[in-house]
Order: structure tokens, then C-alpha cells, then sequence
């Protein structure tokens, strides 16, 4: 989650990072027309796994439609990442449990309706209910009357809000937790906590099919499959105005077929840039090619809720398979310098003093075949004396590394049926089976974090039932340490006892880390001020076209 006005730690965290999503405002226009803001703009995109409701998109192509149509309480400087306010008039609290919001006056969203404090806290409460099935619920959590709203283990839900929140007046609301969190405003920037219309409720399948915001940028029509047009909302009064018409963002199943169209003038932004180009992109682009570090880190998870993986000794196996990935040859051979081989479980934008620890994984990540093969045999062997890596086959670049994580583990071996990969062939299909809990073996789980906090790169992944914990790993020390941390509000401590929530991590190879990745992107001719912020997502409202 993210955190506090009131909590040195976060501050600290933040300000060490390089950026996040752009800001703005809203009135009451209701037009969401392109006027005279410019050309339109084509990028590279690929379909989300769910509706684009706020409370229900925790992967990156639903996430960048959010960034654009909705303004949250807060926002990321795209330069220094620093949470700022957004729609925050001012969060006030005493005593990091129990928090007064104040909404900014004058927000709307693109259809006329007034931005107030009801439409957080009817935001907040649909994401939070049992009932509506939102995959980023979790993230409500530490508000009073979750258990209730969302009660874990197949309990009965006993409430259809939150208690803890409550409007106070026409722009006020409050929070209460169920414990001291006093990262917690910090969080409110994330798409998770953006309002919502009434019109969301009123006509709910109207609303899915056309989103309606409070950003820069409405949503004109979007085709599953083929491609999504947004414009610009003429009436949005933001510091962060669209300097461009709109955004066409076209759906690609393959990366390399994107690039082969900006080469060909029929595309203008590719944002991440196949594996199979990397060799190329400097000569092709000059410039025009960006490459900068972002807070994303590459893994290889687990299915828990399979026994063969998780029982006694296979967290010998997990770091034998560790050991024997040679994460440097990789990361120099295939992704010629876009990434980094991880030695922990969270990014290096996030500095030492955000919480980043360079060589916490130990000798866990030092490429050893002897140690990994002596390793995975005391664990018992791998299940069924072989392993699939599940990755989706649409972006064209991980059949190349997973090909190469395989060889490097066979050879280790000396086994060359070991380890094979297993392409799916779309992101949303290879979600889809995740969600379902349908990997047999080691999957993909590359992780981008949501705000630039050491807390994000571990609960939402970790701690047991998160909401971003595929493989369902479990452990009580971790989640334990992590309640303290969220808790405490001197700076090093906490950074301190997330770091040892870290090292259970480390000492279970929960997920192994393989690389920090940055943020590639190519970009044609007719456009300038071009950049990523530190998810590698491209901030769509500065760029310009001529």
C-alpha cells in the first residue's frame, strides 16, 4: 500500500524515487471531445484482463486507461515521486489510525457530476464487498469492517460497507483503521482508491462498457481485440492537461509486430521494446529510443496450492533452481543492458533509504550449477523429475529468456528435459489461468510497482491471501513482521523490519528473483517530450504531436 502525510518513513521513501502518473483537476464541462488540443497519438497496447473498474485492474494495460480517464486523491511527481495532494484538499491525523479527508471543490467528472466525498467512499466500499468480486478488495483491508465486507475463507458476508468510513459533509469524509498504518495516505494515489460517478451504480453495464472518469482523457470507443480511442475531455481544468488530441492505444500480440510498425511509420509508440530489437533500437531510433530504470523487478513464482511444490524440502529445490539460473549471461546476451540481475525481492529506484538492499538474496542468487544440483537433490528432486515455465507467448520477448532460463537450469542439471517452457498464448488467457489457479509449475510474475514504497514490492505479493499473490504462498513470520512495519512510524525502523520481512522471503525462495527491468519505449518522428515514469508506463498527457 502507500502512505502518510504524517509518516517521515514514507516521505523518505518516496522522495528517493524517480516518478510516477501526472495529476489534474476536473469542472463541469461535460464535452470529451479532442478540441484543439492537438494530433492524436498511436500506442502500442494489449487488452486488459478485466473491466476497467478502479477496484478491479491490477495488471499494466488496464492500469494505463486508468492513469488516463481517473484523477485519485493523491498523485506521483512524474520527476521526484513524491506523493503529492490531487483531489486532497488536505488528510489530517493525530494518531495514524484515524484519518480526515477533506476533497478539493470544483472536481467533476467528464459527464457533469460533482466530485465529492460520497464518491470515494461509494467507490471504496463497492471495491471492499465480497460480493463484487474486485480483484484489488485486498487493498481495503486495513479499514475498519472489512472482515465484515469481506470476509476471508468462504465466511459469510455481514455488511455491505465499510464501517470505518463515513461522510462528514458534502467534501469530508473520514477513515478509521482496523490498526495504526501511517503509510496510509501515501497509498491513495493508486487507481484502486479513485472515485466513482453515480453513474457507475445507477447503470453498471453502461458504465463498463464506456468508462466515465474525472481525467484528462475520456474514453471515445474501444473494440476488444483491436484497439481503444481515447480523447481528450476539453473541460478538465488540471495542471496536467492532454497536450495532445487523444490517444489511439491499438492491441498488438506480438511486440515485434509493433515495432516493425513504427518503423513503418504506422504506429507511433512502442513502449516496450521486444527483447529480439534491443540489438537494433539505438541504430534505428537514435533518441527516440528511451531506456531508464523503472520499479519493476522480473520473478518466477510458485503454485502453492499445488503439494508438490509446497511440501517439506522444496524450498531446497526453489533455491537450487535459483542458483541455477546464470542471470548475468542472460541479462547481457538477450536484453543487451535493459536488465539487471536481482539480488532481493524489490527495486533499486527505491534507494537504500527507501528500502532497497542490494545482495539480501545472498548467495541464493549466485549462479552455481554444483550448489543447485546438491541443492534440489536434498530437497527431494524436482516434482515428477521435470517442469514447465509458464509465460504468455503475445509480447514476443519471453520465449527468449524463458528459453534461456531453461538451458541454464538444464545445463546445471545436466539434464536437458528438466525444464521446458510453456506458452499461453495471450496475457489476459495467462491471467485468466493464474487467477484460476491453474499452473502446474513455475510461472512468469513479473511485478510493477503500484507507488514507490519497500511495503508494495512485498505485501500485495506475499502476505497470505494479498491481492496479488498468485501462487498463494503463505508464511506467519512475514505477514507478522509486515503488520509491525506498517505500523511503525519511524523512518529506519520500518524500513528495518521490512527488511526482515524481506529476509523470510529470501530464506522460503518464496518466488525467485530474476531481474530489474527498466522501462524501454521507441517513439516515431512526429512526437516529442516522450518519457516513462518509474512503472515504464509513458505519461500520454505531455507528449506532443506535430
Amino acid at each position: 500500500m502507500r502512505g502518510a502525510t504524517h509518516a517521515k518513513w514514507a516521505a523518505c521513501a518516496v522522495a528517493v524515487v524517480l516518478a510516477a502518473t501526472a495529476c489534474g483537476g476536473g469542472d463541469s464541462d461535460s464535452g470529451g471531445g479532442s478540441g484543439d488540443g492537438g494530433a492524436v497519438l498511436s500506442s502500442s497496447w494489449g487488452d486488459p484482463q478485466n473491466p476497467l473498474e478502479p477496484a478491479n485492474t491490477n495488471e499494466v494495460q488496464g492500469g494505463k486507461v486508468l492513469d488516463m480517464i481517473f484523477r485519485s486523491l493523491k498523485k506521483y511527481d512524474p520527476e521526484t515521486g513524491k506523493a503529492e495532494d490531487m483531489l486532497a484538499e488536505k488528510i489530517e491525523s493525530s494518531d495514524s489510525q484515524n484519518f480526515t479527508v477533506t476533497v478539493k471543490d470544483g472536481w467533476t467528472f467528464s459527464n457533469g457530476e460533482k466530485v465529492t466525498a460520497k464518491s470515494f467512499v461509494d467507490a471504496w466500499n463497492y471495491g471492499a464487498s465480497l460480493k463484487n468480486n474486485q480483484k484489488n478488495a485486498y487493498f481495503f483491508s486495513y479499514i475498519d469492517g472489512y472482515d465484515k465486507a469481506h470476509p476471508e475463507d468462504g465466511g459469510k458476508q455481514s455488511a455491505q460497507t465499510l464501517s470505518g468510513l463515513k461522510v462528514t459533509g458534502t467534501n469530508t469524509f473520514t477513515v478509521k483503521l482496523s490498526q495504526k498504518f501511517s503509510t496510509f495516505p501515501d497509498t491513495l494515489g493508486y487507481p484502486a482508491y479513485a472515485p466513482l460517478p453515480q453513474a457507475f451504480f445507477t447503470d453498471h453495464a453502461a458504465w463498463v462498457k464506456k468508462p466515465v472518469g474525472n481525467g484528462p482523457y475520456t474514453i471515445d470507443s474501444y473494440t476488444k481485440g483491436s484497439q481503444m480511442a481515447l480523447k481528450k475531455w476539453d473541460g478538465y481544468p488540471g495542471d496536467d492537461k492532454a497536450q495532445n488530441g487523444g490517444v489511439t492505444l491499438k492491441v498488438y500480440t506480438d511486440n515485434n509486430t509493433a515495432y516493425t510498425d513504427l518503423m513503418a511509420g504506422n504506429l507511433d509508440l512502442v513502449d516496450d521494446v521486444p527483447a529480439a530489437q534491443l540489438k537494433n533500437v539505438s541504430s534505428d531510433l537514435g533518441d527516440r529510443y528511451i531506456n531508464t530504470p523503472a520499479g519493476i523487478i522480473q520473478t518466477l513464482a510458485f503454485p502453492y496450492y499445488d503439494k508438490d511444490w509446497n511440501k517439506s524440502g522444496m524450498d531446497k529445490v526453489r533455491t537450487g533452481l535459483s542458483r541455477a539460473i546464470d542471470r548475468k549471461q542472460i541479462t547481457e546476451t538477450i536484453f543487451q543492458k535493459t536488465r539487471t540481475p536481482a539480488t532481493d525481492w524489490t527495486s533499486p529506484v527505491l534507494g537504500e533509504a527507501g528500502g532497497f538492499q542490494d545482495g539480501l538474496c545472498g548467495d541464493a542468487c549466485d549462479y552455481d550449477p554444483d550448489a543447485a544440483k546438491k541443492l534440489i537433490e536434498e530437497g527431494g528432486g524436482l516434482p515428477g523429475g521435470k517442469f514447465k515455465i509458464t509465460y504468455n507467448a503475445d509480447t514476443g520477448s519471453h520465449k527468449l529468456w524463458v528459453d534461456a532460463v531453461c538451458n541454464s537450469i538444464n545445463n546445471a542439471l545436466d539434464n536437458d528435459q528438466a525444464c521446458v517452457g510453456n506458452p499461453i498464448g495471450t496475457f489476459a488467457d495467462f491471467r485468466t489461468q493464474i487467477t484460476d489457479k491453474k499452473m502446474s509449475g513455475p510461472f512468469r510474475a513479473g511485478w510493477q510497482m503500484d507507488y514507490p514504497l519497500i511495503q508494495n514490492f512485498l505485501q500485495p505479493l506475499y502476505y497470505t491471501n494479498a491481492s496479488s499473490n498468485d501462487g498463494k504462498w503463505s508464511n506467519e513470520d512475514f505477514d507478522k513482521l509486515v503488520d509491525e512495519a506498517n505500523a511503525e512510524t519511524d523512518t529506519g525502523k520500518a524500513i528495518e523490519t521490512f527488511q526482515k520481512a524481506e529476509e523470510v522471503v529470501r530464506d522460503n525462495m518464496a518466488a525467485i528473483p530474476l531481474w530489474y527491468q527498466n522501462g524501454s519505449a521507441g517513439y516515431s518522428e512526429r512526437l516529442s517530450n516522450v518519457k516513462l515514469n518509474p512503472f515504464s508506463v509513458p505519461v500520454y498527457n505531455e507528449i506532443k504531436v506535430s
